[in-house]
């Protein structure tokens, strides 16, 4: 049997073609007489649009890239389902890509919006694979980009982005453990030269500096943001001859190889050393002991940043769109039993 067309809908229906498509398209400049003969029409034809030929004419694929650090991260991986659950709401599929570093990569990224296979990308990691003068059009306004999750540089500040205040959040971390008496604070911490890095290492000098504490130097730490990485710094902090009564992970990934490093050596955690995370994801609390950490809401900042895209392909070329501000989401301190008071 052949497939019926919008042909076909026309005749049953007593309408032109172009009616028909009004209905599909922009059913509201269409009287409501005319809707309803197009509906009947259609059920009767067993007509099913072609959705893709539909958003090729309105130069849309209804497709989202979003770029992540690392697919297994449980914490992009929370983002992801909040980015998801927009996108639905919106008719958008979205296509996940892990980020690689080169230029090959970010010129691959950047191509797909050109031709079309995408309307926007959500970029979730903290290295951009593309250059900051690639992300405006030849017309001087902004791709459709939108930063989740990560510190934005001044360069990339044109683009709209989702996330906590990193420096504050460090910095609130930091103070609890003062408060609870710590005073030699260790920081383990990501990848050097990562703006993410450089904002809560920020955070942490800054707590210390209010509270009169001298910085040492040795007390900080690259633990590459994994777990194998946390527990060779850990290895390398517990074999000071000054050892730190905390420790204070930039993720709750390298807390957990802390811990775990910690418990080898037989150490008791917050006995003998206390331990503070960040991201409160799903494993934190389910640790041994439960892993005091700092809230980022992962699912609340994927429906943010999904929203802003959808923001930003509307708007298309539209200057209003250009110059907003980074949109906040708050954090907060989640106390379980990996912190006890310092000695």
């Amino acid at each position: 049997m052949a497939k019926s067309s919008i042909t076909d809908v026309a005749a049953i229906a007593g309408v032109s073609i172009a009616t028909v498509s009004r209905c599909l398209n922009n059913p509201d400049k269409v009287s409501e007489k005319s809707r309803l003969k197009v509906h009947e029409a259609i059920v009767k034809a067993n007509y099913t649009p072609n959705v893709l030929a539909q958003n090729f004419r309105k130069g849309r694929t209804n497709i989202a890239l979003v770029v992540i650090p690392s697919i297994g991260d449980p914490f992009f991986t929370e983002v992801v389902r909040g980015i998801r659950s927009v996108a639905e709401e919106k008719a958008y599929s979205i296509i996940i890509s892990e980020a690689q570093s080169g230029s090959e990569a970010g010129e691959d990224l950047l191509s797909m919006l050109a031709s079309k296979q995408t309307d926007g990308i959500i970029l979730l990691a903290s290295t951009p694979p593309f250059p900051p003068d690639a992300v405006t059009s030849e017309s001087g306004h902004n791709k459709p980009i939108v930063i989740g999750c990560e510190t934005v540089s001044a360069e990339l500040s044109v683009l709209p982005s989702v996330h906590i205040d990193n420096v504050g959040a460090a910095a609130d971390a930091t103070d609890y453990l003062i408060e609870r008496g710590h005073n030699r604070i260790a920081l383990v911490c990501g990848q050097a030269g990562s703006l993410l890095t450089k904002d809560r290492e920020a955070g942490y000098r800054l707590a210390l500096r209010k509270a009169g504490i001298t910085l040492d130097p040795e007390l900080i730490v690259s633990g590459d943001l994994s777990i194998e990485g946390a527990i060779h710094a850990t290895r390398s902090l517990m074999s000071l001859r000054h050892r730190p009564s905390a420790i204070f992970c930039t993720t709750d990934e390298m807390a957990m190889g802390c811990l775990h490093e910690l418990k080898s050596q037989g150490y008791k955690v917050p006995q003998d050393v206390s331990v503070m995370g960040f991201d409160d994801t799903r494993y934190a609390a389910v640790t041994e002991p439960p892993l005091t950490t700092v809230r980022q809401p992962a699912y609340e900042i994927g429906e943010r940043t999904m929203l802003r895209l959808c923001e930003l392909i509307a708007a298309g070329d539209s200057v209003e769109y250009l110059g907003k501000t980074a949109d906040i989401v708050p954090h907060r301190l989640v106390i379980r039993n990996s912190v006890g008071p310092g000695s």
